[in-house]
């Protein structure tokens, strides 16, 4: 049985929402188990939590976009993992990322590339999106991948909606198939 790590801050609820849609994408996946972890309003997980992380076979991380780049909570959290940097204790994981911010751009890839830089210095392996972009005239904004991702997955959130509306449907399917890649890439790269 593969495991995921899906360690995530979200400051509003929009991106527990993008994170339970990648769960719900991994469960569908067989032999993949996920486990989402979340980083308190302080920046902290648990001990058990970190325990979980390192003994899962691929870690993705989340975080809204706040001007321009992952929350200070996540920021802590990856300051932590020097250690595990020192060590090289995630070499070989797979990884991927994911984020969500009020505006269709927001500066989303600032985020996900920083997540991606953190995985390269953990000599992690980087999984994309793998999904096409809804990019026709007539794509409709809860079409599969409509922001048009390939480096990890991204959501839009109105900064006016609440938790239990946003993000949109199509963001909601999006990170189900996400959830999908990733399992599917861990179980059959992994063995």
């Amino acid at each position: 049985m593969k495991k995921i790590g899906v360690v995530y801050h979200s400051g509003y609820g929009h991106t527990t929402n993008q994170a339970k849609g990648i769960v719900s994408g991994i469960e569908g996946v067989e032999n993949v188990t996920a486990n989402l972890i979340v980083i308190d309003q302080d920046g902290n997980i648990t001990e058990s939590d970190w325990q979980e992380l390192d003994a899962s076979d691929a870690i993705i991380f989340g975080s809204p976009t706040y001007m321009g780049m992952a929350s200070w909570q996540f920021k802590k959290f990856a300051d932590a993992t020097s250690k595990r940097w020192f060590n090289q204790d995630w070499k070989d994981k797979l990884a991927a990322g994911f984020t969500n911010s009020a505006s269709i751009n927001g500066d989303k890839h600032s985020t996900l590339h920083y997540f991606m830089t953190l995985a390269m210095q953990h000599s992690m392996l980087w999984v994309g999106t793998g999904l096409m972009p809804s990019n026709t005239k007539a794509a409709r904004r809860d079409d599969i991948n409509y922001l048009g991702s390939f480096g990890g997955l991204m959501a839009q959130s109105p900064s006016d909606a609440g938790a239990d509306e946003s993000p949109t449907d199509g963001d909601i399917e999006t990170a189900k198939a996400f959830g999908v890649r990733v399992a599917t890439t861990v179980r059959d790269l992994l063995r």
